[in-house]
Formats: C-alpha cells, sequence, structure tokens
C-alpha cells in the first residue's frame, strides 16, 4: 500500500524563494513526490522560476519577485505539487566498487564493534544493499542514499572530522553516502570508491542523478588504485546496469 503524505506545504524561503515540503522526515515517498514537481516544473517552466533545488523532503523554489509573487506562485504550485505520481520511470542502476577497511575505511573495525559482529558481516550488510540517491548536495557531487539495512543504522560520531578523503563511502543515522570530493564528516567511513560521481572536465560532469539505483560491490586495494588512475583519467569505471 503507498505511504499516505499530508498535503504539501509552502514555507517562504527569503524574499525570493518558496520551500514545498512534503514530509517533516526523510522518506522516499516523500523524496518520489519531491522529484516529481521537480520534473514537472522542468517540463512545463512557470513564468519567473530561476531555478529549483531538491531534497530529501522539499523543493526549494527560487523566483524572480519582480515577475511573480509568493501569492501567485503558490497558487501555481500548489495544483502541481498535489498532483498523483506518474508511473515510474525505470530508474538507471550502478554498481560502485568500494576498498573496504584499512587506511580506506578506517571506522570499519570501529562500526563492528559497536554493532557486536565482525568486519566482514559489515561489509557483506552494506555491499548487499539496494540504494537509491534521494538528493545531491553539501559538496559537489555527494550522492545522499536512502535504503540503507537498519541493522546498519546507527547515530553519527559524537566527533566530526574535519578531512575526510574524496571518495569515501560512509553511513551515517539512516542513511549511506558517497562523498565524491575531500570534505568534514561526521559520519563513519567504511571504505572508499574510485568512482568520481563529479568531475568538472568529464561528460558527464555529474554522474548519479537523483531516483538513480546504486548497488555496491567490494574489491581489493590493488583494484582500487587501477581504477582509480582510470577514473582520474576521466573513465567512468562504475558500471551501469542496462537489466
Amino acid at each position: 500500500m503507498a505511504a499516505t503524505l499530508p498535503p504539501p506545504r509552502l514555507l517562504p524561503s527569503g524574499d525570493s524563494a518558496v520551500t514545498v515540503e512534503f514530509s517533516r522526515t526523510i522518506d522516499d515517498a516523500a523524496n518520489e513526490r519531491v522529484l516529481a514537481l521537480d520534473k514537472a516544473l522542468g517540463a512545463s517552466p512557470i513564468d519567473g522560476i530561476t531555478e529549483t533545488v531538491p531534497t530529501y523532503r522539499s523543493l526549494l523554489v527560487h523566483y524572480d519577485p519582480g515577475k511573480i509573487g509568493f501569492d501567485a506562485l503558490g497558487e501555481k504550485l500548489l495544483p502541481i505539487a498535489s498532483k498523483p505520481l506518474p508511473p515510474a520511470a525505470k530508474a538507471r542502476r550502478w554498481r560502485i566498487p568500494v576498498a573496504y577497511g584499512g587506511e580506506h575505511g578506517i571506522d570499519l573495525e570501529d562500526v563492528a564493534k559497536a554493532l557486536n559482529t565482525t568486519p566482514d558481516d559489515i561489509i557483506a550488510r552494506h555491499a548487499g544493499g539496494d540504494y537509491r540517491v534521494a538528493m545531491i548536495g553539501f559538496t559537489p557531487g555527494w550522492s545522499y542514499l536512502s535504503g540503507l539495512d537498519k541493522s546498519l543504522q546507527m547515530s553519527r560520531r559524537q566527533s566530526p572530522r574535519l578531512f575526510t578523503p574524496a571518495g569515501t563511502i560512509s553511513i551515517g543515522g539512516i542513511q549511506a553516502g558517497i562523498q565524491c570530493l575531500a570534505a568534514p564528516s561526521g559520519w563513519h567511513l567504511l571504505g572508499r570508491t574510485p568512482v568520481r560521481t563529479y568531475q568538472l572536465h568529464r561528460n558527464p560532469t555529474f554522474l548519479t542523478e537523483p531516483g538513480d539505483r546504486v548497488t555496491f560491490f567490494p574489491v581489493d586495494h590493488k583494484t582500487f588504485d587501477e581504477l582509480d588512475r582510470a577514473a582520474e583519467a576521466g573513465e567512468i569505471i562504475a558500471e551501469q546496469v542496462t537489466a
């Protein structure tokens, strides 16, 4: 049975943006509505909208107040946001290699201890998951993933790190993630991928998109180094599953 969600809410966000909120919690059903609204506005633009930014549970809509006001924009947005979801399109699927543990996943053993299991079991659970890209944010290419196994869900680190390496594969709360660029993080680092979800001079610049599906598979550190060199040269080393 499909999840029942409350009607969308319109929230002013400064004097030139409005947030269309579908839920107050992280929820795949709400995220599907966010992405559907974003796609609908892309297909049939409303004059005055300058940019849309999809998140887990809301769509931020930037607009030119010289062309359209908050109330008028809201009157146009709400009917579109309240429409039933269209038939789901077939999502792209990516298989992404990960070197788990060691220097690439410095929290793997601590996560295993915290969850009263072994590092190999954590790897098997994480690599056995079927994830969905819910949003891209924080830094370019940072892919926030829903679908983390409940047995792997745990609070974020009490002391965030100021630096974590590019390609980090991590978990935090109920989420999993692919971190493309080096950045601060309070998540638990399980491994690294040589895949660049963002590469400025590559076509496409961004690899993953909201709505894509992702699975992971383990590789050894020697294979990681080989794939990393290929990715640095611009090769797309993530495997796109066609079936």
